[in-house]
């Protein structure tokens, strides 16, 4: 019997212990109640590098944009005019598949070319002009004939 009574005074210090901390954490919620706040303390704002902040931002900081300068989508690939013939070295070229890559030797860009666009046969590594034009996943090369 006498362990019984023991545990009974320990279940009820439990209780106890656990209706204390309720009791705490209710007048802690009451204390960081957050309601009747106005509107101004729900607001957040995004500073001029795009964070959230709880000020407002500052209106001096504010930058212009001009809609011309957003780009949606991809970037354009814009073919210089001023060197229309190139010289290159083909890098790869697969006869069965009939398509290759040309390496550009002033600016270094690998360009593709189509069996299509050859004016006679050709290998890896031998020297070419072109012309370029743009495709739908980039430049291709157009004209192309070999340098002996």
């Amino acid at each position: 019997m006498a362990q019984e009574t023991q545990g009974k005074k320990e279940k009820e210090k439990k209780k106890a212990k656990n209706r204390q901390d309720k009791a705490q954490k209710m007048e802690e919620r009451k204390a960081n109640n957050n309601k009747g706040k106005g509107l101004e303390h729900m607001m957040a704002y995004v500073d001029e590098n795009g964070n959230l902040s709880p000020v407002p931002p500052d209106p001096k900081k504010k930058k212009e944009i001009n809609l011309e300068d957003i780009q949606l989508g991809a970037a354009k690939i814009i073919v210089m005019e001023g060197d229309v013939v190139r010289n290159g070295v083909i890098t790869f070229f697969n006869e069965a598949k009939g398509y290759g890559f040309i390496n550009d030797l002033k600016s270094q860009e690998s360009v593709f070319v189509h069996i299509n666009q050859l004016s006679g046969p050709v290998q890896e590594r031998d020297k070419v002009t072109f012309e370029v034009e743009n495709g739908p996943k980039g430049l291709n090369a157009i004209k192309v004939k070999k340098i002996c």
